[in-house]
């Protein structure tokens, strides 16, 4: 689903910790897109977009627009094991108790994994895609946001 500019909501202020121990905030990578997507390693949906969201941070990722994964339930092992099988190289939050979802005022519901979140430079909600994302979409809704900053 995307959103117009001139009704998106008040920037989101995403923080957490990665599996890897660095700190993430959102608001420091105001500037350029976000892809938020939430998932967990043993979600039958969240293997079969794994793919696409490789290619299409392979194709888009930074400088041009950064990317974090939110797991909602698994351990760094396997966390790291689902990324290691699908070449997943951007960093991810652990979030077992909710925590970070519950910061995004509304814009992913807890039971809906996976969920893409795309915000636009000025960190605001731009593009929501429930349940498995595929790369022309994810590539469309991109391509869109980055329009607006060109």
């Amino acid at each position: 689903m995307e959103i117009p500019p001139e009704v998106r909501a008040a920037p989101l202020e995403v923080r957490g910790t990665t599996y890897s121990g660095d700190d993430f905030d959102s608001a420091a990578l105001r500037g350029a897109p976000l892809v938020i997507n939430v998932w967990y390693a043993s979600c039958p949906p969240c293997r079969v977009e794994a793919p696409a969201l490789k290619a299409v941070h392979a194709d888009y990722g930074p400088p041009g627009v950064e990317f974090v994964g939110v797991n909602t339930r698994d351990k760094a092992g396997p966390a790291a094991a689902f990324e290691e099988t699908f070449g997943i190289t951007y960093p991810s939050i652990p979030d077992p108790d909710g925590a970070v979802i519950a910061s995004m005022d509304g814009s992913v519901s807890p039971n809906a994994v996976p969920t893409t979140l795309i915000l636009d430079a000025e960190g605001r909600v731009a593009a929501r895609i429930t349940n498995a994302a595929d790369q022309s979409t994810l590539e469309s809704l991109l391509d869109a946001v980055l329009e607006e900053g060109a």
